[in-house]
């Protein structure tokens, strides 16, 4: 199962992302947040405590953000992850229904993994899937963390590829 936090300011656009990733099989798990704040509480980078379950002790797989949100934007949410360094790894995907090379660049820039046109689409969602590894619990010994080993073609043999790295 994959965690996907969604935050998103417009009710309706948290609505058909939340029904698109739950519709596409039973990969994703969807928090849904109203803002960059409430985000800050799920990631657990806030010292804000609201009276509602908090998610911090949940892993998150992806975070999937509106850029344009009032208070904190989806760029300030984006800058506020990748500084953090437990929380560099999360990928992090910018939707947005402007298509603006400047604002797409600048999230680029400072590491998300993708940007998507809203409103999304199941097209979107295929592309999430690339994004969406889930994280695999440490083993019994504490040691050793099981990664998924998939082959990639690299020239005319073979080499094995763990978490984005490839390996001789």
């Amino acid at each position: 199962m994959v965690r996907v936090l969604v935050v998103d300011d417009s009710p309706v656009d948290r609505k058909i992302v939340e029904m698109l990733l739950k519709k596409s099989g039973r990969m994703f798990e969807v928090i849904a947040v109203d803002s960059g704040e409430k985000a800050m509480e799920v990631l657990g980078l806030s010292e804000v405590k609201i009276g509602r379950p908090q998610f911090n002790d949940q892993k998150i797989d992806v975070v999937l953000t509106d850029y344009c949100m009032p208070q904190m934007t989806g760029y300030d949410l984006l800058k506020a992850i990748k500084e953090h360094d437990s929380l560099k790894s999360i990928p992090v995907v910018m939707m947005s229904s402007e298509n603006d090379p400047q604002r797409i660049s600048r999230c680029g820039g400072i590491g998300a993994e993708d940007f998507i046109l809203k409103p999304l689409k199941v097209k979107d969602v295929q592309r999430l899937r690339t994004y969406a590894v889930p994280r695999t619990p440490i083993s019994k010994s504490g040691t050793k963390r099981k990664l998924p080993v998939d082959l990639v073609a690299k020239n005319s043999g073979y080499c094995q590829r763990v978490a984005k790295v490839a390996v001789a």
